[in-house]
């Protein structure tokens, strides 16, 4: 199946990440409303679905912009995939490190020679499992943003966008310039979980959706969505963190019988315990649905 084929059918109709009717009675959807205005740390936007077809099991804020942080790197991850297929080879193309554009948050890069050759390949796995933010700009600048963001909209982030490589902790940014929505990076691991599950080309082919999974289930920041899941449930995410912000967006239990998208990004966040607390809130009574009803 052609992926414009499969982003205007399946996802425009049926498939797609339909949001809730207003006032539909939604019990889970009032128990995380009322999870998040409990004792509210800033503004959230959640966006929870199985892989069945429908509307979301629960939309609050979904298509309003929030800071993307590290959570775009998926994307970026994405258009390596997606350039492999275009390009047979882009995946083993080499890129050269230079320490002088070393940044904060790089500790795998820290201990890469000056000068060393790294292929895509090999920038994606920091990027991905330890968010290295040297690594993820290597490739941005590899591939340009424009192609990211292009590949972005192929996928259907249409409310997605990167503007820039990530910037050096000292470096003084009143405005996070990456953004998303909940609604743009739930589409994007629907896209990936279906090709992995289905075996149909969505955004990529099912073989770069499963190495896509592979990689975020070895992501090692777990304190967000895993960490409000039972021990031994597999979660593949992406998380970030700017100022102000924490959000994570992951494939609960991707090779499970009821896997589901849950993504939540936040906004104006002035207690970072608290909004932790809340999203492994909001992962927990999800997963006890979602479990419970064996979707």
């Amino acid at each position: 199946m052609k992926r414009a084929s499969f982003i205007g059918g399946a996802l425009a109709a049926a498939g797609a990440v339909a949001l809730p009717k207003r006032g539909a009675a939604e019990p889970l959807a009032e128990r995380i409303r009322r999870i998040i205005s409990s004792d509210p740390p800033g503004v959230f936007g959640v966006l929870a679905r199985t892989m069945a077809p429908g509307p979301a099991l629960y939309a609050i804020n979904a298509y309003d912009e929030f800071p993307s942080a590290s959570t775009i790197k998926v994307l970026v991850m994405t258009t390596a995939f997606y350039e492999e297929e275009r390009k047979p080879g882009a995946l083993a193309e080499r890129i050269t490190f230079d320490r002088n554009a070393l940044i904060c948050g790089s500790e795998y890069m820290q201990g890469v020679a000056d000068g060393a050759r790294l292929t895509v390949a090999e920038l994606m796995a920091p990027m991905i499992l330890v968010s290295d933010n040297t690594a993820a700009n290597m490739l941005i600048e590899h591939f340009g943003v424009h192609r990211i963001n292009a590949v972005g909209r192929e996928a259907g982030m249409f409310d997605t966008h990167l503007d820039r490589p990530f910037v050096d902790c000292a470096v003084q940014v009143k405005r996070e310039r990456n953004v998303t929505t909940p609604y743009d990076m739930a589409n994007l691991l629907y896209q990936i979980e279906s090709g992995a599950r289905e075996g149909m080309a969505t955004i990529v082919n099912p073989e770069h959706c499963r190495r896509m999974i592979a990689l975020m289930l070895r992501q090692q920041d777990r304190d967000k969505i895993p960490a409000g899941l039972p021990v031994g449930v597999a979660v593949a995410d992406k998380d970030g963190e700017v100022d102000g912000t924490r959000d994570d967006a992951a494939i609960v239990e991707p090779f499970g019988d009821s896997p589901f998208i849950l993504s939540i990004c936040t906004k104006g966040i002035d207690d970072y315990d608290t909004c932790l607390e809340v999203i492994r809130r909001i992962a927990r009574a999800t997963y006890e649905s979602v479990a419970g009803s064996n979707l």
